[in-house]
């Protein structure tokens, strides 16, 4: 991703919405594992993940992420097992991982069945693999290409990569229903905007809101986790998939 939109990445993702509710998912997906778990975070960011990881108990944490500065933010925070890393060809030994977790990195990788395969050597057998990705080329819009990404995916688009390189599949669906509609209204205006308008600079969508709406959205989507975890979303911005390692 830019720089610029790193450094700000890094200023709000312990407290912003999108990353605190997505967050919030992922530890709702996680939680009563057994706490000696090996887990990977593949795109480790700042180390928020790592961290509320660590707070829950869990023991045996290590993240990489290919972005110096990310690895320098998580270290201060405190995370020492953090490396500088290709995420989608990382250097550790086969079946080391009980657990990775990709959330929003795949989609910053060119080539994403070669990036699965790899992780799918990492886990040990019946390892699991937990992914996010960005739902739907339909939502494509400056934000990604500011972030340097190469494609937003359908959930069966995903299930289908996943299940080439050998995973079996066990949950496949959508997440944060709340903000699709939204987000979709606001990506074809844009279109239509810079259809218009020509040489406008590219901008991210990490918007700042107060703190009142701020943690709203935060309530709001927290409480639809519980859905998005027991039953599935059958639309939403991000797709997600939890897979196995079938020997």
């Amino acid at each position: 991703m830019d720089l610029e939109y790193e450094i700000k990445y890094h200023q709000k993702e312990e407290h912003n919405w999108w990353f605190l509710s997505r967050r919030d998912a992922i530890i709702k997906l996680v939680s009563q594992k057994n706490k000696n778990s090996k887990i990977l975070d593949i795109g480790c960011a700042g180390g928020a993940l790592l961290l509320d990881l660590k707070e829950l108990g869990f023991t045996n944490l290590t993240g990489l992420d290919v972005s110096e500065n990310a690895i320098a933010v998580s270290k201060k925070r405190g995370l020492h097992n953090v490396y500088l890393m290709d995420g989608s060809d990382p250097s550790f030994e086969k079946e080391t991982f009980d657990i990775i977790i990709s959330s929003d990195s795949l989609e910053h990788m060119s080539d994403d069945k070669k990036a699965l395969k790899n992780w799918y050597q990492l886990l040990k057998s019946h390892g699991e693999l937990i992914v996010f990705v960005p739902a739907f080329m339909h939502l494509w819009g400056e934000h990604d290409v500011i972030n340097h990404h190469y494609r937003r995916y359908t959930a069966s688009e995903l299930k289908l990569k996943m299940e080439s390189v050998g995973f079996k599949v066990e949950k496949c669906c959508y997440w944060n229903f709340m903000m699709y509609f939204p987000t979709a209204i606001f990506r074809s205006l844009q279109r239509i905007k810079y259809a218009l308008i020509k040489n406008n600079k590219t901008k991210d969508h990490l918007i700042d809101f107060n703190s009142f709406i701020n943690n709203l959205l935060i309530k709001t989507i927290k409480a639809e986790n519980y859905v998005f975890k027991t039953i599935g979303l059958p639309i939403g911005v991000s797709a997600y998939a939890k897979a196995i390692k079938h020997l």
